[in-house]
C-alpha cells in the first residue's frame, strides 16, 4: 500500500520557479547508516512540500575513482547531504567550499555531521561534528546551559548517543525563520540524539536542543539538535536528527527539514507550522511513500 505525505500548496504551486535542490548521499562507514533507504524519503518530504525540485547525485565512496564525479553544484540554490564520507579530492572540496562561500546554501542532515573531520572548511560550515576519529583537536564539546551556548575543551572522543528513544527539543531561537512560530517545546520521534558533538561552533545559532539523558547513555547536557550557521555569505542548517525512516518520519522532523532547507536556499521561511506539529507531550508522525 503505497501512503503519502499531504501535499502542503506554497508559492510554487501558484506558479513561482521551484528551489532547486541537490539532494548528495553516498558511502557511509560500515552499515550504520542506511542512505540508500533514506534519501529517497528525504527527496518525497521536500518535494511534497511543493518548494523544491530536487535531483540525487550519489558521491563515489572515499576510496573510488572520482575522476568523472565533478558535481555543477552552482546549479542549486541549496545542497542537501545525506552523505556521510570521510574524504574528497582537493579540487573537489575546494569547489564545494566556494559555492557555499559565494552564497549557496547546505544543509547537513543527521550523520553528514559525521563526514569530513579533516576538512577544514567544511567543519566551520557545520558548526560541529562527531565519530571518524573526531577528538578535542577539533574543536570543544558545545553544549547549552543557564541561557546560552557553554564549550568544553578537556579531552575525549566526539559523538555518542544512547538507544532510539523519543525526546523532546526545546526551541532555543524562537525568532529565527525556522523556528519562528515552532512550539516552544516538541516531541521528536524515537532516533539518535547525537551528543559530545564537537567542532569550532564558529558562526552558529543553535535554535533548538534536547536533553540527553544519563539514563539512556546521555551526557546530562542540553546538547544541539538544530542550528542555523553562516559561511562566507552562505547559510548552512544542521539538524543531528533523521537516523532512520521511522524517525524521518516525525512531524517535527519533515517540517524543520522543509523550512532549514528553503531558508538555507533563500533565507526566508514562507511555509506555515502545519496543524499536526508534535506537541510537548504528543509525537505526530506521517506515512510517506518513497521518491524515486
Amino acid at each position: 500500500m503505497k501512503l503519502v505525505i499531504p501535499l502542503v500548496m506554497c508559492a510554487c504551486a501558484a506558479g513561482a520557479a521551484p528551489i532547486r535542490v541537490m539532494l548528495l548521499d553516498g558511502e557511509s562507514a560500515g552499515t550504520y547508516h542506511a542512505w540508500r533507504e533514506t534519501t529517497p524519503v528525504l527527496k518525497a518530504e521536500l518535494e511534497q512540500s511543493g518548494l523544491f525540485q530536487v535531483d540525487v547525485v550519489t558521491a563515489p565512496p572515499a576510496s573510488g575513482d572520482f575522476s568523472n564525479f565533478k558535481p555543477d553544484f552552482t546549479k542549486y540554490a541549496v545542497v542537501v547531504s545525506n552523505l556521510d564520507s570521510g574524504t574528497w579530492p582537493a579540487d573537489l572540496e575546494a569547489s564545494f567550499e566556494q559555492y557555499v562561500k559565494n552564497g549557496g546554501g547546505f544543509v547537513s542532515v543527521h550523520a553528514a555531521d559525521n563526514a569530513f573531520p579533516n576538512w577544514t572548511a567544511y567543519n566551520e560550515m557545520i558548526g560541529v561534528g562527531g565519530w571518524r576519529g573526531r577528538r578535542q583537536g577539533a574543536g570543544p564539546h558545545w553544549f547549552y546551559k543557564d541561557g546560552k551556548m557553554e564549550a568544553d575543551s578537556s579531552p575525549g572522543m566526539a559523538g555518542s548517543h544512547g538507544q532510539r528513544l523519543p525526546f523532546k527539543i526545546t526551541v532555543r531561537d524562537a525568532e529565527h525563520p525556522v523556528t519562528k512560530g515552532l512550539p516552544p517545546v516538541f516531541m521528536h520521534a524515537g532516533d539518535e540524539l547525537y551528543a559530545n558533538l564537537r567542532g569550532p561552533g564558529m558562526n552558529m545559532d543553535v535554535l533548538g536542543t534536547a536533553y540527553s539523558d544519563p539514563a539512556n547513555n546521555g551526557t546530562g547536557k542540553d546538547e544541539p539538535i538544530l542550528m542555523a550557521l553562516s559561511f562566507g555569505k552562505g547559510r548552512v542548517f544542521h539538524t543531528t536528527m533523521g537516523h532512520d525512516i521511522p524517525a524521518l518520519s516525525c512531524v517535527g522532523f519533515i517540517v524543520t527539514l522543509q523550512r532549514g532547507t528553503e531558508w538555507a536556499a533563500t533565507g526566508k521561511v514562507t511555509q506555515k507550522v502545519p496543524e499536526d506539529f508534535p506537541t510537548a507531550d504528543a509525537v505526530k508522525v506521517r506515512a510517506i511513500a518513497a521518491s524515486k
